[in-house]
């Protein structure tokens, strides 16, 4: 025996366990790696998965610090892959839909990619119109990472890390970034961690941009999950998507959430913002905003059909809302399936989209001998003879 199984097993005896509990709960919480294929370089990537005593398993493959499923029991016990991805590092690589990947250096859009920073103007490659998204043309999701698995008294821990030197997509600074994901033994909850710091002032925006379906990635639309935002306001942009600097409330618009609602319910109302995002696309201002131990809860997703509950919780000021407007049915992922328009969701924790050229919006600017730190939580439940059993273990 392993002297990780060992010390695994050697836990477990000394926890005290009802004996009531399944066979599938005693069962020690583990880690597997196997091959994920080569990229185009040639460099061969890794895929670790993590699994619980609970049934949940999640696997996140080095290209990209990337999830590339998640699978989690819903209410019948059937054991679902909520999370759109591909078969091997191959289809990361080529995608560009930046599907589950870890993103940075900034999530989200930069205006006419540029931004101003202790008096120096930096001007960033352009990747969407004219604007630069998700740190630019090789973001951290098209990156390569090392990574380990780390000792963790919660659960299984994998801690993948980056070093972007100075210069990259022509952001300022070295910058170490370091990401783990603690998937909790005794609930399903997977923990994402980001740290980072830089040896000269930049700018850090990180995010991760997995695609939710509670019914099964390929199993059809979102349009019946209902969604709950702990946002009381959003920050509208123009039509190039860039946010206008006004914090809007959303009250009597298709963009209030604070009570649960089916997604498509207002998908398609005859408004400009809808209009400018095809959909949903925004960034919404989180009421409660968690500290670097409490993330605080943003948002709740339930589905009606799986009876599965979604939970985010998060240390971020903001939550980018995407309903897949842009898959259009050219990417091909898991089993072979064609992604198709709003068969997916995105909940991005974030600070807010062009952050640095807004003095007025909460600061991504990383100074050297500054810690970055950043947490979100996904919280996996199920409801059960139609009742929301969110939070139990």
């Amino acid at each position: 025996m392993s002297l990780q199984r060992f010390t695994i097993a050697v836990l477990l005896f000394l926890s005290p366990m009802s004996p009531s509990v399944s066979a599938q709960e005693a069962a020690a919480p583990k880690i597997e790696k196997r091959s994920f294929g080569a990229i185009h370089s040639g460099k061969e990537t890794q895929l670790y998965t993590m699994k619980n005593n609970r049934g949940m398993e999640v696997s996140i493959t080095t290209y990209g610090a990337t999830i590339v499923s998640i699978k989690v029991p819903d209410r019948s016990a059937h054991v679902d892959d909520v999370a759109l991805g591909y078969d091997n590092a191959r289809g990361y690589e080529e995608g560009k839909q930046h599907i589950g990947g870890t993103i940075g250096r900034y999530a989200n859009r930069i205006a006419h990619g540029r931004f101003v920073l202790d008096g120096h103007t930096y001007t960033l490659p352009k990747n969407n119109g004219d604007n630069t998204l998700h740190g630019g043309v090789l973001g951290f999701d098209k990156r390569m990472w090392s990574a380990q698995e780390i000792p963790s008294a919660d659960g299984v821990a994998m801690e993948f890390r980056y070093v972007s030197v100075d210069g990259e997509e022509a952001f300022p600074g070295t910058l170490a970034a370091k990401v783990v994901f603690t998937l909790y033994k005794d609930k399903n909850e997977l923990r994402i961690d980001y740290s980072a710091a830089t040896d000269k002032p930049t700018v850090i925006n990180m995010t991760n941009h997995s695609y939710f379906n509670l019914s099964g990635q390929g199993s059809g639309d979102i349009l019946a999950t209902v969604l709950q935002l702990n946002a009381s306001r959003f920050t509208p942009v123009d039509e190039a998507q860039i946010p206008t600097g006004e914090l809007r409330p959303v009250k009597g618009t298709p963009f209030d959430f604070t009570k649960p609602v089916a997604i498509g319910e207002r998908i398609d109302t005859n408004e400009l913002q809808l209009r400018y995002g095809r959909g949903y696309d925004h960034n919404w201002v989180l009421d409660a905003t968690g500290n670097s131990t409490e993330p605080a809860l943003a948002a709740k997703a339930r589905d009606p059909k799986s009876g599965l509950v979604l939970e985010v919780l998060t240390t971020e000021p903001g939550v980018q809302l995407y309903t897949a407007n842009f898959l259009d049915g050219s990417e091909h992922g898991k089993g072979g399936i064609a992604y198709q328009r709003r068969t997916a969701f995105c909940l991005e924790t974030q600070h807010f989209p062009d952050s640095p050229n807004h003095p007025d919006f909460p600061s991504t600017t990383l100074l050297p001998r500054q810690a970055f730190h950043s947490t979100t939580i996904y919280r996996f439940s199920v409801m059960k003879g139609g009742v929301d059993r969110s939070g139990e273990t």
